[in-house]
């Protein structure tokens, strides 16, 4: 059976993205902990990011830094935070998190529901803002 990322990746399930390619692809959360958190999610659905082929990881880590960045330049958090913790979904993702503080990282401050406009609107911004810097986002 699926994951839910996965039915999000093949458009069963509605998803914000913010950048697509081969190997990943980016969303935001429904449950975000602040404004702009993305996940990033392999096309490969393999529940533990430990048994993901070395150049996945990699990849994953660089569309990470593409999507932090453009957090920074949108929210203009202290810090981008990132969290590898798998419970929640058995399909591997990583949460890239604007971070004023350490609280902004507690997934018990996580939103228990979010306005699909707001989502719209910063998925938008955070799409420009990848490409303000150069990036295709292939979304």
């Amino acid at each position: 059976m699926s994951s839910v990322f996965t039915k999000i990746i093949n458009g069963s399930l509605p998803g914000h993205f913010l950048w697509k390619d081969n190997t990943c692809v980016s969303f935001l959360s429904i449950n975000p902990i602040s404004q702009g958190h993305a996940l990033i999610v392999p096309e490969m659905e393999i529940d533990h990011w430990l048994d993901l082929p070395p150049e996945v990881n990699k990849h994953l880590i660089e569309i990470g830094q593409i999507i932090g960045l453009a957090q920074m330049t949108v929210y203009e958090p202290l810090r981008v935070g990132m969290v590898i913790a798998g419970l929640e979904v058995p399909h591997t993702h990583l949460h890239v998190i604007p971070m004023d503080g350490m609280k902004d990282l507690d997934f018990s401050n996580a939103s228990t529901s979010v306005d699909n406009n707001e989502l719209a609107k910063n998925a938008a911004m955070l799409r420009n803002a990848i490409k303000s810097r150069g990036h295709g986002c292939g979304v």
